[in-house]
């Protein structure tokens, strides 16, 4: 079993980050930085605290530009420690969670948290 350090981060579709998708721009610089994994998860449906707390969802009888996303980033404590900064720095508003985690399977090929 390998520990590793999650972060979660919840924002709107519709943040921006120097004029692109707050997600896009995450996941761009997570690559950048050598980040071992990242993953964009748009959700169909949820609420934050802007707003009146009013649901967005992914009805077909509404088009909501406000649907609520979520990005992963997983990698060795020390590589996540590096980016957090830079997290803080993009994400403007929203939620930022960070957990240790078990990595239970992973193939051996791709053990290259081990290496960093």
């Amino acid at each position: 079993m390998t520990t590793l350090e999650r972060l979660t981060i919840y924002i709107d579709e519709s943040d921006r980050w120097h004029g692109k998708p707050v997600y896009a721009a995450l996941v761009e610089e997570a690559r950048k930085m050598g980040i071992a994994k990242a993953t964009v998860i748009r959700g169909v449906e949820g609420f934050g605290m802007r707003q009146n707390r009013q649901i967005h969802t992914a009805n077909i009888l509404e088009l909501a530009s406000e649907l609520p996303m979520v990005v992963t980033v997983i990698d060795n404590a020390e590589v996540v420690a590096t980016f957090l900064p830079l997290v803080k720095e993009i994400v403007t508003t929203g939620l930022v969670i960070q957990e240790t985690v078990n990595a239970v399977h992973q193939p051996p090929s791709q053990d290259r948290y081990q290496t960093r």
